[in-house]
């Protein structure tokens, strides 16, 4: 073995501050790390949302999600105003006043996306507006303190979770933006930046490529099965994957009882569940690779039926 010295350098008063100060700041990996319950730690992904309190739910109101029917049931969408207000706003404008009645997902790429809207781009919202600013990414004064999971993870400086979104950010945490994890719920556009507004789509995987090039501004709480089954091609005398109706669930609560609760990202319990995410516990596993992908963790959702 080859034992390689080196002559000790002499390092200013200035240098050692900083590098002291260097050693003691925590990135937002291991803060998040550095949050978790004991009380968990050991316990496989399941265990953890079993035992986790109702505190560690959140209740997604009505007015924040999004029934999209299709032809082979419903699919509920949460909402992201925090990250994407225009949009939430612009398409439940859309939707109250019955944009997408007669129109279709047309647009089926497999492992890709399927796409709904106005195909024909003939149809003008009299409430809502054809095309919005995009919403590419929230940039704050301020860093946005986010549940982090990864320093780097290729697509860009940090990643992690935001009141129950995938989101990544800036090295400085002030440009947050959601990311195209499976079951997102984006805008689609043109070359323009600006010409997205009406014509919306799902992610059927992770596409992390599109992130900062559309406005992500919600994801699927339940339904992306009725996504993937819908038809790849036209059929003979047959609608194309019809949209039977979008609207805002709280428009319609009286006659749909459906409501959801999102597992709280920003608690120490889900902090638990990333860690477990990292270095599966249970005894079937021979390695362990702590890290783990922020499309790899889906955060949990509860249905129940509301009064």
């Amino acid at each position: 073995m080859t034992i390689i010295t080196r002559k000790p350098t002499r390092l200013s008063m200035a240098a050692m501050l900083l590098l002291t100060l260097t050693a003691c700041q925590s990135s937002p990996e291991q803060a998040s790390t550095d949050k978790v319950s004991s009380a968990l730690t050991g316990l496989a992904p399941a265990d953890i949302i079993a035992q986790a309190s109702e505190t560690e739910w959140r209740t997604v109101e009505p007015e924040h999600i999004l029934k999209i029917t299709l032809p082979g049931g419903p699919v509920y969408v949460e909402l992201n105003p925090e990250l994407a207000p225009g949009h939430v706003s612009n398409i439940k404008a859309l939707a109250r006043e019955g944009f997408y009645q007669g129109l279709s997902i047309y647009r089926f790429v497999e492992g890709f996306v399927a796409q709904g809207g106005d195909q024909s781009d003939e149809k003008r919202p009299v409430n809502g507006k054809k095309t919005i600013p995009g919403e590419f990414y929230l940039e704050t004064a301020k860093p946005l303190e986010i549940t982090g999971l990864n320093l780097v993870d290729g697509y860009a400086p940090r990643s992690g979770f935001l009141h129950g979104f995938a989101v990544a950010q800036n090295d400085e945490g002030t440009r947050t933006w959601q990311t195209h994890c499976p079951g997102a719920f984006a805008m689609a556009r043109q070359n323009d930046a600006d010409s997205g507004g009406t014509e919306f789509y799902f992610t059927l995987s992770g596409q992390r490529y599109l992130d900062l090039n559309t406005t992500v501004f919600g994801r699927v709480l339940a339904g992306m099965e009725h996504v993937q089954r819908l038809h790849r091609q036209p059929q003979v005398n047959l609608p194309f994957n019809p949209i039977l109706a979008v609207e805002v669930l709280a428009d319609i609560e009286k006659t749909d009882k459906q409501r959801f609760r999102v597992f709280n990202t920003e608690s120490r319990a889900f902090r638990a569940l990333i860690a477990a995410r990292k270095n599966r516990p249970e005894a079937w596993f021979l390695h362990q690779a702590n890290h783990t992908d922020v499309c790899a963790i889906n955060v949990p959702v509860q249905a129940f039926t509301g009064d």
